[in-house]
């Protein structure tokens, strides 16, 4: 495969038939496998494996200590926090070899997984959501959702930066740090764009 310009520690294990795009960064003891796909100016932390066919798109974030498996996709722009857990395969048996069973994780672009987050396969994490630190993944998570706990239950909603959003009566919230103007309709938020 076609590789970019990018920077990797002398200790970071890059296999061939792997995609880093260019500006990626990748620190010490990570492990880019054959057949996964790295976007553009992405930041692998220290002691990260990034599994075969794996995809990440541009600028995405991965902080130290985590393990991306087959069968996940990370849109651009998404953080990975530190330690952070992905499965792939819904009923592990170390004696039964389910290897053709990896199931799909998509995290939607812009996506926040805080610190040792763990993400059970076979779902989506919507655009924007922010997962809070340890909280456990059993199902979807909505855009821009806010979640926490074990299992992760959804305490509120955040904007584009991150921020809780406050809905007034009519639905409408806005970032207080960026301005920016949110619609809350039939259990969903969307971003208003003005003109």
């Amino acid at each position: 495969m076609e590789q970019g310009l990018y920077m990797a520690h002398e200790t970071a294990v890059i296999d061939p038939g792997c995609k880093i795009g260019d500006g990626t960064r990748i620190w010490h003891f990570s492990h880019i496998m054959e057949g996964a796909i790295i976007g553009n100016f992405c930041n692998i932390g220290q002691n990260v494996v990034v599994s075969p066919q794996v995809i990440l798109g541009d600028h995405v974030k991965v902080q130290n200590n985590v393990s991306i498996y087959t069968g996940v996709i990370c849109e651009n722009d998404v953080f990975l926090g530190p330690s952070c857990v992905f499965t792939n395969v819904l009923n592990p048996r170390s004696a039964i070899d389910r290897r053709g069973q990896y199931v799909q994780t998509l995290v939607r672009r812009g996506a926040t997984i805080g610190a040792n987050a763990t993400i059970v396969c076979g779902h989506m994490i919507g655009e924007y959501a922010l997962i809070g630190a340890g909280a456990v993944v059993t199902k979807d998570v909505p855009a821009y959702a806010l979640v926490v706990g074990n299992p992760a239950r959804q305490i509120g909603w955040v904007s584009e930066a991150g921020e809780r959003l406050a809905f007034d009566e009519e639905g409408f919230a806005t970032c207080p740090e960026g301005g920016e103007k949110y619609l809350l309709r039939d259990g969903a938020v969307s971003r208003i764009y003005l003109a």
